[in-house]
């Protein structure tokens, strides 16, 4: 019995071991898709000056290109889809729903209605469009919530909730476009297009803190996570505050996603395809599950708007077109194929 029982705890050592190496692979793919990423553009740069950029030594055009220019865009992208693949997680694992993201709850919608809404109606500038998208994307996640708690939602009805807040966003967005001027609406879908390179190195600070906030409180909340994926009666009896802990998970989820939003306007479909390739490497377990989708999605969206830039030297192709045109075919695929 003892035999059997190192055996057993042997071989789950190196399942770990195993899992561990291969996130550490894919950080190493994030590293080399950055280094390549900052090369390519209008102004190719040789990858020997991004190391010396890196290390602080470079010069001249290349270390005002690096620093002000390419940097803060492979940064955004990478933070962005961190904490849109983590807040993705964080939807599906408490309303035990493979369709939860930051999309199908509304929140994308919001902050599209809010940025619409000042762009349009009170010709606000670049700070006060980003106010008025993370207030639309957060007023989104209070309708949701005051919904779910007064009604006593199912997991399954709070999706349909979200779904239905999406079209009536969606619509007040189209109005608002309507009723726009050429030049509104031209700023109006330039925003909803979704594009890193519009950020700023303080802007990707605030989102940096927010998205280390959220990993760490979903790592503390791992096990109560893992029990919640057995069920709401397992969960309860193990001693889980289930309500509790959707109600705070789901503010922490919206509040990273509603950041991203905000600053880089809709990109679709991270949150919802970097938690299923997770699941499909290291199944349910939270305690990999979460760094493996944070890493996942920085690297999809990185690589989304390094081929943007590839293709079009310009950059001008936003992120979230790249983003959309991969992930639709990716999520049939998964789709299709199942689970193992």
């Amino acid at each position: 019995m003892k035999l059997e029982t190192a055996s057993i705890t042997s071989a789950y050592l190196e399942h770990i071991r195993r899992k561990i190496l291969l996130l550490m692979v894919l950080i190493a793919m994030v590293f080399i898709v950055a280094v390549y990423a900052v090369t390519q553009g209008t102004y190719e740069i040789p990858i020997k000056d991004v190391l010396l950029a890196l290390t602080g030594n470079a010069e001249g055009a290349f270390r005002v290109v690096i620093a002000n220019i390419r940097l803060p865009r492979v940064a955004a992208a990478i933070m962005s889809g961190w904490g849109l693949s983590l807040s993705g997680l964080c939807i599906q694992s408490l309303l035990k729903n493979p369709l939860g993201s930051p999309s199908t709850l509304g929140i994308s919608q919001g902050a599209a209605f809010g940025a619409a809404l000042s762009i349009v109606v009170f010709s606000a500038q670049v700070f006060s469009v980003t106010a008025f998208a993370f207030g639309g994307a957060m007023g989104a996640t209070l309708v949701i919530l005051i919904m779910a708690r007064l009604k006593r939602l199912s997991p399954e009805a709070v999706i349909l909730a979200g779904v239905a807040l999406s079209s009536l966003f969606a619509s007040a967005t189209i109005l608002i476009q309507y009723l726009a001027t050429e030049t509104q609406l031209a700023m109006v879908v330039f925003w909803t297009f979704g594009d890193v390179a519009r950020s700023n190195w303080w802007e990707i600070g605030l989102m940096t803190g927010a998205v280390f906030v959220a990993s760490f409180f979903l790592m503390v909340l791992r096990w109560d996570l893992n029990a919640m994926s057995s069920g709401e009666e397992t969960a309860k009896g193990l001693g889980v505050s289930v309500e509790k802990i959707r109600i705070s998970g789901m503010v922490a989820a919206a509040l990273v996603s509603a950041l991203a939003t905000a600053f880089h306007g809709v990109i679709a479909f991270i949150g919802l395809i970097a938690p299923h390739m997770a699941r499909r490497i290291v199944g349910d377990d939270h305690r990999l599950l979460i760094p493996f989708s944070s890493v996942l999605g920085a690297l999809l969206l990185l690589t989304a708007d390094t081929l943007g830039r590839v293709v079009i030297g310009s950059g001008a192709l936003p992120v979230g077109v790249i983003t959309s045109f991969l992930g639709a075919p990716m999520f049939l695929y998964l789709l299709v194929r199942g689970y193992r």
